[in-house]
């Protein structure tokens, strides 16, 4: 049985466990709150340990203090690793922080992090020269029980358009999001908009059945769980992923200036097609428009990104720092 910990922080603001009343308060007049990425990390790595026939326990803190031994698999995020014993090894990610900088000596903090895993390559590469080895790319399946193609109701829109743009909107929406708009209606290509964080799973999930195709806007991701839950359910990409600089406005250009990354860092020619930038738009949809009924996107994310496959991989991370002792 495997030790599993996260947990999203949730701090008192201004008076001593005021965290209580604005957790009910935020409840009432906001509704359930919806699983963000770093949360499916932990729920989708726990579906694929079931499909595996893993057994685990969640947020023991009293069985590791009895048996500090064992490790303690710690998805994140990092005020966790305080409840954790000093001497417990801990496997640590995938949900955790944007970059080292963030947490200045934080191996230093935590000997007792033997290997830290962040969701995607080119964030390994960027992560490297602060924790070397230490560092691997690990990302969280995809349930391809629940996404899966539509066979029997027709398709009836052409494009989903998923704007995931998360910094200078008002920029990217005259210089890129309203050119696509106005190109689709010129062709008299049917979409649905869909917002980053202005919708419910399941809302996407049923427009997901209709949409021949999707067109995903984003700067950069570390992982991408919707572009990859549309490539399951069997729906081609074509994706804005114009490369260049990680371009996090925390971080870029004062304190780091890396390269390249990705929007879709998980992708090979059978999700769909790529672009550079809103000129190269008309050309990228037509072209996208000829081979859109040969792509084979669940192809891609059944070879590579199932919830068996990747509980899989962690679990042999795990087995790694069992080894270290």
């Amino acid at each position: 049985m495997i030790n599993l910990f996260y947990e999203q922080p949730d701090n008192d603001r201004w008076l001593p466990l005021d965290r209580y009343p604005r957790r009910l308060i935020r409840r009432v007049v906001r509704g359930k709150r919806r699983p963000g990425g770093h949360d499916l990390v932990f729920l989708n790595l726990r579906q694929g340990l079931d499909r595996l026939g893993i057994r685990y326990r969640v947020n023991d803190y009293r069985h590791l203090r009895r048996h500090p031994g064992e490790v303690a698999c710690v998805i994140g995020k990092p005020h966790v690793l305080e409840k954790v014993p000093s001497k417990t090894p801990v496997l640590f990610g995938a949900a955790q922080f944007s970059h080292p900088d963030e947490q200045p000596g934080f191996f230093a903090r935590h000997q007792n992090i033997r290997k830290i895993l962040v969701p995607g390559e080119w964030v390994r590469k960027m992560w490297e020269p602060y924790f070397g080895s230490r560092v691997s790319a690990w990302p969280v399946g995809i349930d391809t029980h629940h996404w899966i193609p539509e066979t029997g109701e027709a398709k009836s829109v052409d494009f989903i358009l998923y704007d995931k743009v998360r910094w200078e909107h008002n920029r990217f929406e005259l210089e890129l999001i309203n050119p696509i708009v106005e190109r689709l209606r010129d062709d008299g290509l049917t979409f649905h908009v869909f917002r980053y964080g202005a919708y419910e799973e399941s809302e996407f999930h049923t427009h997901l059945k209709r949409a021949r195709a999707m067109i995903f806007l984003c700067e950069h991701e570390t992982q991408g769980i919707a572009y990859q839950q549309a490539l399951a359910s069997g729906v081609p990409i074509l994706a804005w992923d114009r490369g260049g600089f990680w371009r996090d406005p925390n971080f870029y250009p004062r304190v780091i200036e890396f390269g390249p990354v990705s929007s879709v860092p998980y992708w090979d020619e059978r999700c769909g097609i790529r672009f550079e930038s809103a000129p190269d738009f008309a050309s990228s949809l037509a072209n996208f428009l000829q081979q859109r009924d040969s792509f084979d996107p669940r192809a891609y994310i059944l070879e590579n990104l199932t919830l068996e496959k990747c509980a899989a991989r962690y679990l042999q991370y795990l087995t790694e720092v069992e080894s270290y002792g």
